[in-house]
């Protein structure tokens, strides 16, 4: 099964916005998951995590910018 999350062209600022949106769901996803362990090697986990999602964040805004024109942009949840 799959559930197609986004599929279109967007401005740069569009792009960005739901991009950012969407990641700092995530990063609140594994914030919450954090403040219920105990486990210092799974809070690790997550906080490296949110790390490489900041960073991915960061990476992929620049892209955007430095293109010009509309951002295609397609994800889809597949599972399975």
């Amino acid at each position: 099964m799959n559930v197609q999350l986004i599929n279109g062209q967007f401005s740069p600022e569009d792009a960005i916005g739901i991009i950012t949106q969407m990641v700092h769901v995530k990063i609140k996803y594994h914030e919450n998951k954090i403040h219920g362990l105990s486990n210092e090697e799974d809070i690790k986990s997550r906080e490296s995590k949110i790390k490489r999602l900041q960073k991915e964040l960061f990476e992929v805004r620049n892209e955007i910018i430095a293109k010009k024109g509309k951002v295609k942009m397609d994800a889809i949840i597949n599972i399975g």
